[in-house]
């Protein structure tokens, strides 16, 4: 066994237990912690595939700024963990359900599946030969010149459904004060100040 072999086994391993153990931590941090190992994991096998972009874009954007983002939010929230375990715990027969019926799907999926003779050749046609361009510079031409309008009409959609949570989110509670932008441009300066004259040895 080579050490490409010897990293694949430990990098998928790794992934595995990150992924099992991101599922039935209790602690919400650890769960964090559990999944930042699993993307750790998947971009080293992505390495070892040759696809170097698409692990450091999997280390920068999901470890570094949605996983991070997750951990302070989870910390940071006052969240009763205790009562939330308590109503989910009537909705476990639906979750077990839902699984089953995946797993049936899947099973369906793969047990007839079946590799075409042209897949190789079909996928050689989409993309530029590999001995002659870079695999990141292949795929910048392929999402920025080729799909380039697939592209530009993913990131809408994802634009139009962050603003869409947020909208929904969005909670305007009543004693909470706001900032009132227009009456603050239009407010008089000779009001907006007023300056006392404190007399020395003498309290407000």
């Amino acid at each position: 066994m080579g050490v490409a072999d010897f990293a694949f086994y430990i990098f998928a391993i790794s992934a595995v237990i990150g992924g099992l153990f991101t599922v039935v931590s209790k602690n919400p941090v650890h769960s964090v912690l559990w999944l930042i190992l699993a993307f750790l994991s998947s971009a080293g096998l992505f390495v070892l595939l040759g696809a170097e972009f698409v692990a450091m874009l999997l280390v920068i954007v999901y470890v570094g700024a949605v996983a991070v983002l997750f951990m302070f939010v989870v910390m940071m929230i006052d969240v009763d963990f205790a009562e939330l375990r308590g109503q989910m715990a009537k909705y476990v027969p639906i979750a077990l359900l839902i699984g089953v019926v995946l797993l049936l799907e899947l099973s369906l999926a793969f047990g007839v599946w079946q590799v075409s003779e042209n897949a190789e050749a079909v996928r050689r046609a989409v993309a530029p030969d590999m001995t002659e361009v870079h695999n990141t510079a292949a795929l910048g031409q392929l999402i920025y010149d080729k799909y380039i309008y697939l592209f530009q009409t993913a990131g809408l959609i994802l634009l139009v459904a962050m603003i869409g949570a947020i909208v929904l989110t969005l909670r305007h509670r009543v004693n909470i004060k706001r900032q009132n932008v227009m009456a603050q441009m239009h407010r008089d300066p000779a009001k907006a100040m007023e300056v006392i004259d404190v007399k020395p040895g003498q309290g407000l």
